[in-house]
């Protein structure tokens, strides 16, 4: 997976030690995450749907089982990112295929820059002061790396369907 510039030692460290804060509780942290994201863009609360049940409200949403699984899932995305940073094209086949499906429930590219927005949040509330601009830029690049392999799987879905 070319991630544009490769992650520095140190970089992979600083994200690892990062991570192991958050990682212990990851749906609190997850729901600081989507809570941001749905203050960023509220518009995005009506592609989470169970049983066909829209959501009147980012709480209710936040609420429901079956999104706090979602959550537990983006959690673990992020944890498979984390444990694979020396190779993360390990991960390309399996981002690629969560790309087609994000694609597939109406999900548009754009989105993930709010994503990245509301992780990095996410990592300085749980952070605090040890969310420097150096944590900041490694994360940044990490995350510019599982998208852009994300949104490979926008590109190769074939033609009609």
């Amino acid at each position: 997976m070319e991630s544009g510039m490769p992650l520095s030692g140190g970089q992979r460290a600083l994200i690892r030690e990062s991570w192991q804060r958050v990682s212990g509780s990851p749906v609190q942290h997850g729901l600081v995450l989507f809570t941001r994201l749905f203050d960023l863009d509220p518009d995005l609360l009506p592609l989470f749907q169970y049983n066909c049940k829209q959501f009147a409200s980012p709480q209710e949403c936040l609420s429901a089982p079956e999104f706090l699984d979602h959550v537990r899932k983006v959690m673990l995305v992020i944890d498979a990112a984390v444990s694979h940073l020396e190779n993360l094209s390990c991960l390309e086949e399996y981002l690629c295929n969560l790309g087609k499906k994000h694609q597939a429930v109406g999900v548009k590219v754009e989105s993930f820059s709010t994503v990245g927005e509301s992780l990095l949040y996410m990592l300085e509330k749980c952070l605090g002061a040890a969310f420097s601009p150096e944590v900041q830029e490694a994360w940044s690049k990490l995350y510019s790396a599982v998208v852009k392999a994300m949104q490979r799987g926008w590109e190769t879905l074939p033609e009609g369907d």
